[in-house]
């Protein structure tokens, strides 16, 4: 997997990612806060962003908890230059909360299910991107 690859050879990881951001090719962290993920990962590679795993997204709106897991990983992912990504988005409260928090971008159903190509364009000029 690419997590182990990382992980087995992060100096190698690290020059390899440097080479295709000068390429314009940005690298995240998936499923940040589970799996493989770490703060070491995010201070070794140079990341453009992270994206918050839906575990913790999901009852964003209704746990303090979770709340506070993400409102400081959004703090933490900014004050290292990155962007962050909530994903799993599946409802306007959570949305709503995560635009309180500054979350940069989102994905999930509460914002679009997925789509054809064709009918992104479409979906994009009627939602204001």
């Amino acid at each position: 997997s690419t997590e182990s690859a990382l992980l087995s050879e992060p100096l190698r990881a690290t020059e390899i990612i440097g080479e295709l951001n000068a390429l314009g090719i940005g690298f995240s962290i998936d499923d940040f806060g589970i799996g493989y993920s770490s703060l070491s990962t995010l201070k070794q590679l140079p990341l453009a962003s992270l994206k918050i795993d839906r575990t913790f997204i999901s009852n964003v709106a209704t746990s303090e908890r979770d709340a506070s897991i993400v409102r400081s990983t959004i703090q933490l992912a900014h004050g290292l230059g990155l962007a962050v990504i909530g994903e799993g988005v599946e409802s306007a409260e959570c949305l709503a909360a995560l635009d309180r928090m500054e979350c940069d971008r989102v994905q999930g159903y509460g914002v679009a299910h997925p789509m054809e190509g064709s009918r992104l364009i479409e979906w994009a000029r009627a939602n204001g991107y």
